[in-house]
């Protein structure tokens, strides 16, 4: 949610940033919806004190038996209590307006976030690790993993597409890699939780997925939401709060499921794990103060890279452009893993600093230190690591070719020292 007051005081760089993310000039609509809800909250106190001015003016015109003057005052009384629930009313609907036409403004990008319409425009900061040279031709995981137990017929069978079924030693090496990363994380001073999967609008309205992109959640039947990412339920930890600054930063993980429609995907990534309605991610989150929250996001970035060289998988960082950020954001950047099936880097981690944009929306602020005033926090968000990616990355970066898969050394302690994924039930 954006600050009408700095719109106010800067229309000019309000419109210059939402023209850097590709949205029209709006400022001046804002604005003008600003103005007639502060006029009407004036005309309102106007009416209101003239109304008890005259309230007060009737007793005394009845004291000196002003008769015609009590009449004239008590008309005027009557008058201004028929208009008042008018302005009322109006000065209700001119602000649920604006309130809408903010709510569904994004963030604007920060000041060295690089221009750009879309992903072609994304800039490359850091590349780690040299892609495996590989003495066979290199596979996609939905071509070589079915007997290591990666089956995607039983699960479209019971849900349709975009679901998966992993048994046996995939299972297994799901959860491994799931353990691992919140292992990392905690160890990395992220607290453990586990938090709701299920939550209200609120909270959807709250971190930006609501009102734009309720097509791409699951609603449930008595009006609540799963999560598309844990996200949600880690930064509405401190809605509607006032904390203390001593306390921050605040960081949260969670391993949760997630789910999304993937309504805006239609026809891509059909095949494979890259793209499913259930996943499991390990979320990271911070709550900063503004001073903290450029630091909280190249720790928040690390901790996510840490991971994937941990795992010894090559990716590189990029530095999302204007155009490309997610509606929240005001700056990102995406770690992009090497995948040698498809030869190609991969977004398995999108990490974003917010400002105090989902702040705004939640009413989360902090008690200034030796202060009496309150301002809004800095929130951020990312993923540390998507696992079902970085299955996808570990079965295509450790594929043999007698279709089997190594363990990254890593992993080996989850997976009880099996040092490779084979078919057989032997890993079941």
């Amino acid at each position: 949610m954006h600050d009408i007051r700095l719109i106010r005081d800067d229309p000019a760089a309000f419109d210059a940033g939402l023209g850097r993310r590709g949205s029209a000039p709006l400022s001046s609509e804002i604005l003008g919806l600003d103005t007639r809800r502060r006029e009407i909250a004036t005309e309102l106190q106007v009416a209101q004190a003239r109304r008890n001015e005259a309230s007060r003016s009737i007793g005394q015109a009845k004291a000196t038996k002003d008769e015609a003057s009590a009449q004239a005052l008590m008309a005027e009384v009557a008058a201004i209590k028929g208009r008042m629930p008018v302005l009322e009313a109006e000065e209700a609907v001119t602000a649920a307006d604006l309130e809408r036409r903010l709510a569904a403004l994004p963030n604007l990008p920060a000041a060295d976030v690089p221009e750009g319409a879309d992903e072609e425009e994304n800039v490359e900061v850091a590349r780690w690790g040299t892609p495996r040279d590989f003495a066979f031709p290199t596979r996609e995981h939905p071509d070589f993993a079915g007997p290591l137990g990666l089956d995607f017929e039983a699960a479209a069978a019971m849900s349709g597409a975009r679901f998966a079924v992993l048994r046996g030693g995939m299972a297994r090496l799901n959860r491994a890699l799931g353990a691992f990363m919140l292992d990392r994380q905690t160890a990395a001073g992220y607290t453990e939780v586990v938090p709701p999967l299920l939550v209200r609008d609120a909270a959807l309205f709250g971190t930006g997925q609501l009102p734009k992109f309720e097509e791409d959640l699951f609603r449930t039947t008595d009006g609540r939401f799963l999560i598309p990412t844990a996200e949600v339920s880690l930064t509405n930890l401190v809605r509607e709060q006032i904390v203390e600054e001593a306390t921050l930063p605040l960081r949260f993980t969670a391993l949760t499921p997630c789910f999304r429609s993937e309504a805006g995907a239609a026809g891509r990534d059909t095949r494979g794990l890259i793209r499913q309605h259930q996943f499991e991610k390990v979320e990271l989150v911070a709550i900063a103060t503004p001073e903290q929250s450029e630091g909280e996001h190249e720790k928040m970035v690390a901790a996510a890279e840490a991971i994937l060289r941990a795992l010894e998988l090559p990716y590189r960082r990029m530095l999302l452009c204007a155009g490309d950020m997610g509606f929240s954001a005001r700056k990102t950047f995406d770690l992009e893993v090497w995948l040698p099936g498809q030869q190609r880097y991969r977004e398995i981690s999108s990490v974003s600093n917010c400002g105090d944009f989902q702040a705004r929306r939640m009413e989360a602020r902090c008690r200034v230190a030796g202060g009496k005033g309150t301002r809004f926090v800095h929130t951020l968000n990312g993923s540390g690591l998507a696992v079902g990616r970085a299955l996808v990355a570990v079965l295509e970066n450790y594929q043999e070719a007698d279709g089997s898969v190594r363990i990254p050394d890593a992993l080996r302690p989850y997976m009880g020292d099996i040092d490779r994924l084979t078919a057989g039930p032997e890993q079941a």
